[in-house]
């Protein structure tokens, strides 16, 4: 897959992906799992790709020369 995510939007995409995850061992009960969407932002953030970039052509990362 091309990447399409700058790195602003990593970094970003990363650090909400963390603190996502960390909800699971701040939480208590069935509402900690929501922090399993975590995983998503970090995956995305650590491949460089989004798949919803890919979808609707949108690109943060900037053109190398």
């Amino acid at each position: 897959m091309k990447q399409n995510v700058g790195k602003v939007d990593r970094w970003i995409r990363i650090v909400l992906g963390i603190a996502l995850l960390s909800l699971i061992a701040l939480l208590d009960g069935g509402i900690r799992w929501i922090g399993l969407i975590g995983l998503i932002p970090l995956i995305t953030g650590v491949l460089n790709t989004c798949p919803i970039y890919a979808l609707l052509g949108i690109s943060t990362k900037k053109e190398q020369k």
